[in-house]
Formats: structure tokens, C-alpha cells, sequence
């Protein structure tokens, strides 16, 4: 999370504690944004994501940020993916036969997104692909070939699942973005460590670009992390319930 909050500072968005239930938040007035840390792997960040959307009744969205792994070759450490879809590679049934849950990020925001990464140049790249979820760490380039060729996925990461099932039974917009941190090899854990602080602020300049330009309209929104690795939530702050 501090990654996150650090970039908004550096930018001029003072942002504040507060506590949130058991949830301690960092909020950003202007934009209108609640950064959170929403817990590791699937099911904690969906069940950290519903403790704030129940708190947050006026919710639009939920965004997941956070780091991930490549699978695609041509990604290098801090580009930033912007989910298409996010499946779910470690879902596996035995007793049927069907593809792995796919969640669909919402249409207005993903369309925000390629407005915002076309109209403005960064100082990293943006790509927009699908990007695998589970609970396992990747750290074979055999493994994260076998994934890459099971979903087609950019990137491998954790929790998006999670929080696109949150979002989706709430009736809520949902979003998945990734900075890429690793190469999801023998190396990713050290490649990880080192390069997290580095490149997680490029997730915020893409973040604040499309704040900057209204976000979901009349939301507000809510950055959680669930480990170093992860998410934001994007809600209509006019109310909130401690």
C-alpha cells in the first residue's frame, strides 16, 4: 500500500488515515479515493473487499492493483497490464469437464483506460491482455509456460479473482490493473523484493491519470493491497459506516 499512497503524496494529493472498522485506510479527498490493504490470496482479498463495500453502501467499482508476474516474453518489470479478463488458472474440476472461471472487467472503465494509456505517454509501457489468477506462486518458467498456454494470459497474479467476484455479486464495476515485477521465474521472489518500490508507482500515474478525468463519474474509490501484491476499490464515498 505505501507504494501507492507515497506517488499520490509525491503528486500533491494529500491523503489522510482513517480507520474503517478493523481496517485501517489511507483516503485521498480530491480524488475521492480510500486506499486499503485487502489481504493475500482469493479469498481474504474478497472477503476484505466485501468488509469495505458493506461500509462503503454508495460503492461503484472495485479496483484491483497490484504486482504480477509475466508470462508473455515481451513484457519487461514495470509495465503495467491492464486486465481484458482475469481467469481463474488454478480452479480445476474433476467431476465435469469446463473452462476456468473468466471475470470481465467493466466496458466503461477498461474503454477509460485505453483512452487514458493512448492519449497520454509514460515513461512505461501499457499493455492490455488477459491476466491469470490463482493461489499459487509462479516460479518455474515451466509452470508459467503451462499457465501462459492454458488461459493466454500477460501476467500471473493472485488476488483479481477474488475481488472480481466481490464486485460482481455486489452489483459493482469491477477492474484489474498489474505492474510487472518479476519474470515469474527461479528468480521472482528476489526480483520481486527488489523491484516492488520501484515500479509500483507507475499503477498510480495510470490511476491518477483517470481520476484526473472523473474515474467512474460520480465514484470515488478505494486502493487496497492485500500483501505487497495488490488492490484497489473504487466507491461512491458519501457515506460510510464505521
Amino acid at each position: 500500500m505505501e507504494p501507492l499512497v507515497h506517488t499520490f503524496d509525491e503528486r500533491g494529493y494529500t491523503a489522510r488515515s482513517c480507520q474503517i472498522g478493523h481496517m485501517k485506510c489511507v483516503e485521498i479527498p480530491s480524488l475521492k479515493l480510500l486506499v486499503a490493504v485487502g489481504g493475500h490470496g482469493k479469498a481474504q482479498f474478497a472477503v476484505q473487499s466485501q468488509y469495505l463495500i458493506d461500509r462503503c453502501p454508495d460503492a461503484s467499482a472495485l479496483i484491483c492493483v497490484g504486482a504480477a508476474g509475466r508470462l508473455a516474453h515481451h513484457l519487461t518489470c514495470g509495465d503495467v497490464v491492464v486486465a481484458t479478463s482475469t481467469i481463474e488458472h488454478d480452479y480445476r474440476l474433476r467431476f465435469i469437464s469446463r473452462p476456468p472461471p473468466v471475470h470481465q472487467p467493466d466496458p466503461a472503465l477498461l474503454a477509460t483506460l485505453r483512452e487514458v494509456s493512448a492519449s497520454r505517454s509514460f515513461r512505461f509501457r501499457v499493455h492490455f491482455g488477459i491476466v491469470a489468477s490463482g493461489d499459487e506462486d509462479i516460479i518455474d518458467p515451466v509452470r508459467a509456460e503451462e499457465v501462459r498456454l492454458a488461459t493466454g494470459a500477460l501476467a500471473v497474479a493472485w488476488e483479481g479473482s477474488g475481488g472480481a467476484r466481490a464486485a460482481h455479486f455486489n452489483g459493482l464495476d469491477f477492474m484489474e490493473v498489474r505492474v510487472i515485477t518479476d519474470a515469474a521465474g527461479e528468480a521472482a521472489a528476489h526480483e520481486f523484493h527488489e523491484n516492488l518500490k520501484m515500479v509500483m508507482p507507475n499503477a498510480t500515474e495510470l490511476l491518477l491519470e483517470w481520476a484526473s478525468r472523473g474515474g467512474s463519474g460520480e465514484g470515488a474509490g478505494i486502493a487496497t493491497a492485500p500483501s505487497p501484491k495488490n488492490c484497489a476499490c473504487n466507491v461512491r464515498r458519501t457515506q460510510l459506516k464505521h
